[in-house]
């Protein structure tokens, strides 16, 4: 498949563009940074949330032949203002939408975040079911992202799968990442089963690990194809006890529900 990867140049983004070259996709990269090394033509340094420049990257890929899918990376990982991270990644999401109805691109992955339902007690089981239920401004975007890819989906008929991602590190470094890791290779299987299940309409997957004490349901993943492989158990005694475990233990999102996040919207 062609796959148009945006934020190609982030922690996620150079980890899939070379996964997923290496399982045949011919892949191309969009980030506000320079190309990383050998990507030359394949690389476009446009801003995700302009929405003209976006545009065009569509219009000069059609020229070589188009894209199937799009994978979402591009926006700010951290916690800023809600206005901050809705332009990052609502106006961003709805950039690459347009430009996808208008060029008959039918296809996005798109990078949520398990901080969408980070309020959410934790379980030894939660489901995709659950109320969206935020612990940050950075969480809210993320819940807003995934209801404009559901009105497209509705909208336009697109299929679109939202992947929730847990803690995407080369290993867990907290007694909560035991349970929330995504492993590199990991994440290159989901993202390819997500590209290339078909007619998945609208879909949420949990983005972690098959880990033994995982807390999030893998069954919508396995659905659409993904066998998550790694254990984050595997490391559990390289990982110190540390006295935030228990809160952070507490909700899906951990740390970022504690006070420490609180900050005025705008």
């Amino acid at each position: 498949m062609r796959i148009l990867v945006t934020g190609a140049a982030g922690s996620i983004g150079t980890v899939l563009v070379s996964g997923l070259t290496d399982r045949g996709h011919d892949v191309f990269g969009l980030d506000r940074s320079a190309a990383t090394d050998g990507y030359g033509e394949r690389w476009y340094t446009v801003d995700a949330t302009d929405p003209d420049a976006v545009d065009a990257v569509f219009t000069d890929l059609d020229r070589s032949g188009g894209v199937d899918a799009v994978v979402h990376l591009a926006g700010i990982p951290d916690e800023a203002s809600l206005t901050d991270e809705l332009d990052s990644h609502v106006v961003s999401t709805a950039a690459l939408l347009d430009a996808m109805v208008g060029h008959g691109v039918s296809r996005i992955v798109y990078a949520s975040s398990n901080h969408a339902v980070g309020r959410t007690p934790r379980s030894d089981r939660l489901t995709v079911d659950v109320r969206p239920r935020p612990d940050t401004f950075y969480g809210v975007a993320k819940v807003a992202a995934e209801a404009l890819l559901s009105l497209y989906v509705d909208r336009h008929g697109i299929d679109a799968v939202s992947l929730r991602i847990g803690s995407f590190l080369p290993q867990p470094e907290t007694t909560r990442g035991l349970s929330t890791w995504l492993s590199h290779d990991d994440a290159v299987r989901m993202v390819h089963a997500a590209v290339t299940t078909p007619d998945p309409g609208y879909a949420v997957v949990y983005g972690v690990s098959a880990n033994t004490r995982g807390w999030w349901d893998l069954e919508p993943g396995r659905a659409l194809g993904y066998d998550p492989q790694d254990d984050a158990e595997e490391y559990a005694d390289r990982v110190p006890a540390r006295d935030e475990d228990e809160v952070e233990a507490a909700h899906v999102g951990g740390p970022f529900v504690t006070e420490r996040f609180y900050r005025p919207a705008l």
